[in-house]
Order: C-alpha cells, then sequence, then structure tokens
C-alpha cells in the first residue's frame, strides 16, 4: 500500500482542517413522531477535510502521487493523522482542489476518507 509521501508536509494548516467521524447509524422518517434510528454496522468511514501551502514541485508531487501511485485516487494509502498522531489508511474522496496564492505557492485542500 502506498505512503503519503515524505516530500509533502506530515501535517496540514489548522485553519481548514475539519474531522468528521463516521456515521454508522440509520434514520428511518416515521408518519409522526421522532425517527427510528438503528446501528448500520460496526466499521464506517470518518472524514478529513484538510488544507496544505504547498510549492509548485510540492504540488507537482502531490498530483503525481494522486494519479500515478493511487490510480486516479482509486487506492488507498496510508496517512500521518493530524489529531491521533498514528497512521490511518485513507483514500481521496474527490481529487485535491488547489488555488494558487501567488506565482510560487498554492493553497490545496483535499478531502480523505478514513477507513476502518
Amino acid at each position: 500500500m502506498p505512503n503519503w509521501p515524505e516530500t509533502l508536509p506530515q501535517s496540514p494548516l489548522l485553519d481548514g482542517c475539519r474531522e468528521t467521524p463516521a456515521d454508522r447509524t440509520i434514520r428511518t422518517a416515521m408518519d409522526t413522531g421522532p425517527a427510528k434510528v438503528r446501528a448500520r454496522g460496526t466499521a464506517g468511514a470518518g472524514k478529513l477535510s484538510l488544507t496544505y501551502i504547498l510549492s509548485r514541485a510540492e504540488l507537482a508531487a502531490l498530483e503525481a502521487f494522486f494519479e500515478e501511485d493511487l490510480i486516479a485516487g482509486a487506492l488507498k494509502f496510508s496517512f500521518p493523522h493530524p489529531r491521533k498522531e498514528e497512521t490511518v489508511d485513507c483514500r481521496f474522496r474527490q481529487p485535491p482542489a488547489w488555488a494558487p496564492i501567488n506565482g510560487s505557492f498554492f493553497r490545496v485542500g483535499i478531502e480523505l476518507e478514513v477507513l476502518p
């Protein structure tokens, strides 16, 4: 399994970092009263929304990692979780999105699925 490249930052910016735990329940609407809720299972995928400031070379490395190593994001990879301080298995939810800051640096947002 591929690893998050060591040539890329190992920690994201705190601004723009969001974590959503896995929702492992199913809600069923009732004709009247509150919805019924039951457990879906024991495993579910969480979500990490992360932002990085990358140089032009780092952005090229991220794009190569996504396109070539992960086959356009289809494969899972080991990623250093920013809060847990351990490695977790992840998969991209969508391609990385970037916007230029200036001619040399880019603000890059990634959406990851944290796998059980």
